[in-house]
């Protein structure tokens, strides 16, 4: 039994860092063979919002094989290092790049035989040209200390690793491995009408995900739409426009946020939605998207995810980055009748599954986790 210890800012019950903490809890529920999982990560949410219902300072249940340590903000590094030294790890495996205690001090100062460093789409360019400057002086130092030299990168497809080699160059050591995805249970076959089109979004509220692009877009139709959001702010500056736009809406129009949604209850919002829309400038995996499609709802979202070919495929539309495009996307949907939106809903479960090969993620993860 080889023991894999990860390190990462947040997870579970902790949900409104979006993306990551999902694939980690994707992971230790669906690779089990021949490992057992300790996982260091903080008491908190996003935003040191505290986590419910757990116990910190200890090693806790998470499932069979996973024991989660919850670590409050005194003497975090000082933990992790003592941890990491008694549980004497085959793989140390560090979710991110950024983060003092979770990232860099087990980088840094921590021993095991393997160091992989995930780095999640914080590589992509997308992603590095938000703060654009912190960014880049914080990859030149990696460079300057040799950090890359040291260990293997996580890139999560061909596309990822690209990414990793333009930063760090073509010499460095990455192993790629996709994500396991969660799939939900397939949606009612809901009465579609004509001319009305209930859009969702699950999200975290940031540029990179371009809710205002949609809201843009939808001051454009003279149909009855209604756009439900969720997800934590992550960025106010930026929603604050939202809101400003979200004001403007005539009465054909309803724009409803309801905040944070829990990942237990994500299935019962897609059930209540026509189509999920996320035209993201960039996703390392987008896990919303592809719950969405086993669910059965058709996706309108960008060509900057790993979930193109909807429109071949039938499950739904990839759009340019554009008002024009995504405001077209969205009134062909509008125009849809029952009988014209079913064939959507089986056409997006196909591709969610035919998307997804468990036996060869598990190949990927043994190659690299080097089981």
């Amino acid at each position: 039994m080889k023991t894999i210890f990860i390190s990462i800012p947040w997870f579970r019950p902790a949900y409104k860092a979006g993306g990551p903490v999902q694939s980690i809890a994707n992971l230790v529920d669906s690779f089990t063979d021949g490992v057992q999982y300790r996982i260091f990560c903080s008491s908190t949410d996003l935003n040191n919002e505290p986590l419910l219902n757990i116990e910190s300072g200890r090693w806790t249940d998470y499932n069979v094989y996973t024991k989660v340590w919850y670590a409050s903000a005194k003497n975090k590094s000082e933990t992790l290092l003592r941890l990491v030294k008694e549980e004497k790890p085959e793989v140390l495996y560090i979710i991110g790049l950024y983060d003092w205690h979770f990232n860099l001090v087990p980088l840094l100062f921590c021993e095991a035989k393997k160091k992989i460093v995930s780095v999640r789409g914080m590589l992509h360019p997308g992603a590095l040209s938000q703060k654009s400057w912190k960014k880049n002086i914080f990859l030149r130092s990696w460079k300057m200390a040799r950090l890359h030299k040291k260990i293997t990168f996580h890139a999560t497809d061909e596309k990822e690793e690209g990414f990793v080699k333009a930063v760090f160059g073509p010499k460095v050591k990455v192993d790629i491995a996709g994500n396991f995805p969660r799939k939900l249970l397939k949606a009612p076959n809901i009465t579609k009408q004509y001319g009305i089109l209930r859009l969702v979004s699950v999200a975290l509220i940031s540029p990179m995900k371009n809710h205002l692009l949609v809201l843009n877009a939808l001051r454009r139709t003279n149909y009855k739409v209604t756009y439900d959001i969720y997800g934590p702010v992550k960025d106010m500056e930026y929603w604050n426009v939202c809101l400003d736009v979200m004001k403007k809406f005539r009465w054909n129009v309803k724009v409803n946020y309801h905040g944070n949604l829990e990942p237990r209850f994500v299935n019962e919002v897609l059930q209540e939605a026509d189509v999920f829309i996320l035209p993201s400038k960039s996703e390392n995996y987008g896990h919303s998207i592809i719950e969405a499609l086993s669910a059965g709802l058709p996706v309108i979202t960008s060509n900057n995810t790993p979930w193109n070919g909807l429109a071949e495929s039938g499950a739904g539309k990839n759009v340019e980055l554009t008002e024009d495009a995504v405001a077209t996307a969205i009134e062909e949907f509008i125009r849809l009748d029952k009988k014209q939106y079913t064939p959507y809903q089986q056409a997006a479960i196909d591709y969610a599954a035919s998307h997804t090969d468990h036996a060869f993620l598990e190949k990927q993860y043994k190659r690299m986790f080097e089981l």
